[in-house]
């Protein structure tokens, strides 16, 4: 395994943080939270949300520290912590549109759900075919290619064979050629 120097310094702040050091978990904080929120909105969609889930396991995380036995390990118990969250919101979510659904249908109002703002010119493309993807298929991309986790770190944190990961890449990849296809003509 290669160690680089975020790697090593994310070990020792877990250390330290383990020890009881409340700025060394500061750090370890602020050295992860951009790629917890980043994956928090790609799964949950929304900037508001993901903040709010992005929270909800950092407090997970501070509570748990102590128990992590292997400080190499963070990154992926740290998200697979954020892809049970996740998971929570969008089931919780999901029952809300339910209930929304069942009052709007008695004459009741319904707020209208916030939309991210547009993606950048040089990306719009290729973020619309994504966008035509599965949830599940999108979360694995940008498992992938924006964190950076291998096909076994995705396997730990999705809790499936990594055989599953390899296969769901391959055809999410697919999917998304044809759907770059269909755009193109």
């Amino acid at each position: 395994m290669k160690r680089d120097a975020r790697q090593i310094l994310t070990e020792l702040l877990v250390l330290n943080a383990q020890g009881g050091d409340a700025a060394a978990f500061g750090q370890l904080h602020d050295l992860w939270q951009a790629d917890l929120k980043r994956l928090a909105v790609g799964r949950v969609e929304r900037a508001d949300a993901a903040a709010e889930v992005a929270q909800d396991a950092w407090v997970t995380i501070a509570r748990s520290l102590r128990r992590l036995d292997d400080p190499a390990c963070f990154p992926r118990w740290a998200f697979r912590i954020l892809e049970r969250r996740c998971a929570d919101w969008i089931r919780r979510r999901q029952t809300e549109r339910r209930h929304a659904a069942e009052l709007a249908a008695i004459g009741e109002t319904n707020t209208a759900p916030s939309v991210l703002p547009p993606p950048s010119e040089e990306v719009l493309v290729l973020r619309e075919a994504i966008t035509q993807l599965e949830g599940d298929a999108r979360h694995l991309l940008k498992l992938f290619y924006e964190t950076g986790l291998s096909v076994n770190e995705i396997a730990e944190v999705l809790g499936v064979p990594v055989g599953t990961v390899k296969s769901r890449l391959f055809h999410t990849r697919e999917a998304l050629k044809r759907q770059l296809e269909r755009m193109k003509s």
